[in-house]
């Protein structure tokens, strides 16, 4: 599986940005898809999930809590594409974001724990004051 990030860029505190992963070389809809974020010196963290598509139960989301009511996380199996929808932009929102892929049936918070076995390189979010 092969994982391209996309769509970043300068915005103005308080705005809004929508980024993009793009998947390729693998059963889409059987991946669950992961957004982290790296600031300057500092770890990488978690930011958002989205689950794997299911019959069943659908598909769910998970939101740090830095980003809960602000970032919506969703996926368009037809594009092999998941987005990341960041609303209310804040200076400290400022990291190269990664996304990252992992065939798995976990669901909610565990997404936030798991071993991603699929990376994509980042796309620089610059938050401006």
């Amino acid at each position: 599986v092969q994982l391209q990030a996309s769509g970043g860029g300068l915005i103005q505190a308080g705005g809004s940005l929508t980024i993009s992963c793009a998947a390729s070389g693998g059963t889409f809809s059987r991946l669950a898809v992961g957004w982290f974020r790296q600031a300057p010196g500092k770890e990488r963290y978690f930011v958002a999930a989205i689950s794997r598509s299911s019959s069943r139960r659908g598909t769910s989301t998970f939101y740090s809590d830095s980003v809960k009511g602000r970032f919506t996380v969703s996926r368009d199996n037809a594009k092999n594409t998941v987005y990341l929808q960041m609303n209310s932009l804040k200076p400290e929102d400022t990291a190269v974001y990664y996304c990252a892929a992992d065939v798995t049936e976990h669901a909610g918070p565990v997404l936030g724990r798991i071993k991603y076995d699929y990376w994509g390189q980042g796309t620089q979010v610059t938050v401006s004051s």
